[in-house]
């Protein structure tokens, strides 16, 4: 039940020695999905083992270069690969539109389906599911057209309790039915609750990346309660006239913004290269929410099971 996040570019706008642009690779139940694709991202999913012939998804956040410049290259490198399996891309638009310039005058062919989804930036909605998890957009204010995306673990299937099976002698068919959420119907015409026979084996989790963005009150409500919050924090908070006029946040407001939705722990990144020790950013950002890290290249963080009580 592996919900697990690598984070392959921390950087904006222009790349350093030490730092990527953005790029997250989420694994969910072993399946994997790439959130954002800044250049040199293929490298670094090279470097932590992720093959991009795993990859079920692509979600891009919006257009400026130093989110979407290595996706065509990691296309490419796909198709090299031997890569058979379609691929579903969900962009603003008009990554449509440059997906088909590069196709045309690069002479690229894919040997894998490749379908582009638009994504409307200004509504959260549902735009993608599985058996094991919903992803809802997440609307941004940004220069651009910009949204994040919110991956929801979907509820466990319930466990039978082992007392309830000794209890009522439950068959294998019984307990698949119990499991799918039927009652029990006793012998005698008595009803037993579902509820009183199962329990929830644990709470479903979830990962919200934020990208682009001044602060929004609304974001915090729309991710209510989430797991772990990606939240970018370009700039100190010394920074925040300028934050402001970039359209990007500050360590302090993505600080509040976790304490706001009630998050359980919060990464920061996107860094400005101005800042060379981002241990300071760290900093700023734990006085207002201390569950805070830096969101550091090559670094994994896990998103542990929370057991219920029986």
């Amino acid at each position: 039940m592996t919900f697990k996040v690598t984070i392959l570019g921390n950087g904006s706008a222009k790349p350093t020695l030490n730092r990527h642009h953005s790029a997250h690779a989420l694994n969910v139940h072993e399946q994997f999905y790439l959130v954002d694709c800044g250049e040199g991202t293929q490298r670094r999913l090279i470097q932590n083992g992720i093959s991009s012939l795993r990859i079920n998804a692509i979600f891009v956040s919006h257009l400026h270069g130093d989110h979407v410049f290595g996706l065509i290259p990691l296309l490419s490198s796909m198709s090299l690969n031997g890569r058979t399996t379609a691929l579903d891309i969900y962009a603003p638009e008009p990554f449509g539109e440059i997906l088909d310039m590069h196709i045309k005058y690069f002479d690229m062919k894919f040997d894998f389906p490749l379908n582009y989804i638009p994504v409307n930036t200004r509504e959260h909605a549902m735009i993608y599911e599985n058996k094991v998890m919903q992803v809802w957009t997440i609307p941004l204010r940004h220069r651009v057209p910009c949204c994040g995306y919110l991956f929801k673990e979907k509820e466990p299937a319930r466990n039978v309790r082992k007392e309830a099976i000794a209890r009522y002698g439950l068959g294998v068919e019984q307990i698949v039915k119990i499991k799918g959420g039927e009652d029990l119907v006793l012998e005698d015409g008595r009803l037993v609750k579902n509820d009183e026979l199962t329990y929830r084996p644990y709470v479903p989790r979830s990962y919200a990346y934020c990208s682009d963005t001044q602060m929004s009150g609304k974001v915090a409500k729309l991710v209510e309660g989430v797991s772990l919050l990606y939240h970018e924090a370009t700039f100190a908070d010394a920074d925040k006239l300028l934050a402001k006029k970039m359209g990007h946040a500050t360590t302090v407001q993505a600080a509040n913004t976790a304490v706001k939705s009630g998050a359980g722990r919060l990464l920061i990144g996107h860094f400005s290269s101005r800042y060379k020790d981002n241990e300071v950013l760290l900093a700023e950002a734990r006085e207002v929410f201390p569950n805070t890290d830096l969101a550091r290249e090559n670094a994994t963080f896990e998103i542990p099971v929370e057991k219920v009580s029986m």
